[in-house]
């Protein structure tokens, strides 16, 4: 038996994610590029910091009654982070995630804390924010809260030396990024090295006569192991498809627009994903039958096969798909 297959992979939004803020949370962080914090005062006389456009209690919109908080503050909870991952932590030193209260809250917000040793951290320290010099109207505008001694002052935010647009924070860009290992797991590894084989190879369970193409491992109905393998055909039949308008979502994408579909496969019982080529996308349809291109050299993953074109064979009748849409 071969070893299971083991691939690191990352997910990424291109560009980064850009959501609008609304007003409430557009406040709050326009106070925090100005150096400073800011909370709500709700309906019953809490302050909310950070602010959501509604009570988490009453789901009542909040009001307009804003309140300045901080800049100390206290630690009600920590747990420390002994090794910084480069690119997924705002420190390259040991640090402390925390549930901070600012002084003049009622409830807590997470950050980071820079204390040099989790000796330092303890639940009720107090705490002052770090600001950066160049704020743009984020979370990260404070780079991390530190200790606060007794009799100390809070140092004051130096004077933004980014370039701001406009006199609040309308909207914000996130970077997604995603980094994973993914072990494929028996069944996994064995259709893949069929791949590599010029083979799409099914499993079914002894119980059943059911053919899973890429199969998990499993029966999905019955959840036992589909011990039985079975080669299906690479060809098959458009069940449901979709034609791509937006560029960019994956660097082996063609130029849009272009077609994906879900495929049955003559032998399989379930459906195979796959791009469409070959045919005006306006052409494409349901029961059209297709064959897989093969790539001319195979490896053991799903770009073994470039892509489905169309065969010169009459539509499958409905009957015979309708049960995989």
């Amino acid at each position: 038996m071969a070893e299971p297959l083991v691939a690191d992979h990352v997910l990424e939004y291109p560009g980064g994610y850009t959501r609008s803020v609304g007003p409430v949370i557009g406040r709050f962080l326009t106070s925090l590029r100005d150096g400073r914090i800011e909370g709500v005062r709700l309906a019953d006389g809490r302050v909310l910091v950070p602010p959501t456009e509604y009570d988490p209690l009453t789901s009542n919109p909040v009001g307009d009654d804003w309140v300045a908080v901080g800049p100390r503050g206290v630690v009600q909870s920590w747990t420390w982070v002994e090794r910084p991952r480069p690119g997924k932590h705002g420190l390259d030193r040991p640090f402390a995630f925390a549930l901070i209260r600012p002084d003049g809250a009622d409830t807590a917000m997470v950050h980071v804390v820079d204390a040099g040793s989790a000796d330092v951290m303890s639940v009720g320290m107090r705490v002052m924010p770090r600001w950066r010099a160049a704020r743009v109207g984020s979370i990260t505008d404070i780079e991390a809260w530190v200790p606060l001694a007794d009799g100390e002052e809070p140092q004051p935010a130096p004077a933004n030396t980014a370039e701001v647009e406009g006199d609040t924070v309308n909207g914000i860009v996130v970077p997604i990024r995603l980094e994973y290992r993914r072990s494929a797991g028996v069944a996994t590894t064995r259709y893949l090295l069929g791949l590599k084989e010029h083979k799409i190879l099914g499993e079914r369970a002894p119980s059943s006569q059911e053919v899973y193409a890429a199969s998990r491992g499993t029966d999905p109905k019955t959840g036992e192991p589909t011990s039985i393998v079975v080669e299906v055909q690479d060809r098959g039949t458009i069940t449901t498809f979709c034609v791509v308008n937006i560029p960019g979502l994956s660097p082996l994408a063609p130029e849009v627009p272009y077609v994906s579909a879900q495929i049955l496969l003559d032998g399989a019982n379930n459906t195979f994903f796959g791009l469409i080529r070959g045919v005006p996308v306006d052409d494409v349809r349901m029961g059209m039958r297709v064959q897989a291109v093969w790539a001319d050299e195979l490896v053991a993953d799903h770009t073994s096969i470039k892509w489905w074109e169309p065969l010169d064979e009459p539509d499958a009748s409905y009957d015979s798909y309708k049960g995989y849409l």
